[in-house]
């Protein structure tokens, strides 16, 4: 039997399948897309181990980013000083980021850990972004704004904050300076100290600006042979002065000195500007130390 169909039954079974062949591919494209997106989610949480390790005076996130699964972790912090050196917490991130595409570049006995921004409330003032920043989020303020944002929101010096001869008040090049009601007030300390002592790193580095050298770390005891080398290993390495005691004016409850007297070499790496990353140099200490500790 021969079967007739008009010209309007045919168009209208053309149609048919033709939405039914659109309605095959639009769920392969979304099935084809939302895997891919899965993809980048996994591999994006797999560039690091993201961590919020406390909360400032305002309620801001403390973070950390840990890479590799080493037992020797080793620890990197910046921003301790906020906007008054808002450098160090933009190397701090320019070193996550180089981190996310370069994790093969850590040892396998080694982890390292990075506190990009340790005083979140102070370097709000003068970059008022919250998250990840980027060396294009430079500020625009003046000398005398990123000096007050020194300060965390209770107007305290956090690097003067520590348990290492601390005393209520500090000083900074000649001006006294809040160091908090005792040891540990602040959050954004207790934050570190948290860290420290959950993660017990076997060294720790401080990024700080602007004396253009690496200082040794010590407390009540003197200083560790191990900072001493530690310090020497990233200032060969970098370029930058190696100086075995800041002797300028008395600091008091700093939190490399804290580290000193419980037994973890801490350095301090003074960038040699406010405004500039050094990132090749920075970049040549962190790989010596590294390298130091993965022997």
């Amino acid at each position: 039997m021969k079967i007739s169909l008009s010209k309007t039954a045919i168009a209208t079974i053309l149609i048919v399948v033709a939405i039914a062949i659109c309605a095959s591919l639009g769920v392969f494209l979304y099935k084809k897309t939302f895997l891919e997106d899965e993809i980048k989610i996994v591999k994006t949480e797999e560039k690091s181990s993201y961590e919020i390790i406390g909360k400032s005076v305002q309620n801001r996130n403390i973070d950390s980013y840990s890479y590799g699964n080493g037992s020797k972790n080793i620890l990197f912090v910046g921003g301790i000083h906020g906007g008054y050196e808002w450098n160090s917490v933009l190397l701090a991130y320019k070193f996550i980021e180089f981190l996310n595409s370069n994790k093969d570049i850590i040892p396998s006995d080694i982890k390292v850990t990075i506190i990009p921004n340790a005083n979140p409330d102070a370097l709000y003032k003068i970059i008022p972004k919250t998250g990840i920043l980027s060396i294009s989020d430079t500020p625009t303020s003046t000398k005398q704004e990123q000096e007050i944002a020194r300060f965390n929101a209770n107007n305290v010096d956090l690097n003067r904050n520590f348990d290492c001869k601390w005393k209520p008040e500090s000083t900074w090049r000649g001006k006294k300076v809040s160091a908090g009601s005792k040891a540990f007030s602040e959050p954004e300390a207790q934050a570190i100290k948290g860290y420290v002592e959950k993660n017990k790193p076997v060294a720790a580095i401080f990024w700080h600006s602007q004396s253009n050298a690496v200082y040794a770390s010590e407390c009540n005891n003197g200083i560790l042979p191990e900072t001493i080398n530690i310090m020497n290993t990233y200032s060969f390495a970098s370029g930058y002065s190696p100086v075995r005691t800041f002797d300028s004016y008395e600091i008091t409850g700093d939190a490399e000195g804290w580290l000193a007297s419980i037994n973890i070499p801490a350095i301090t790496v003074e960038l040699k500007t406010h405004e500039t990353i050094e990132w090749e140099r920075n970049l040549a200490g962190f790989k010596a130390i590294l390298e130091y500790y993965s022997k």
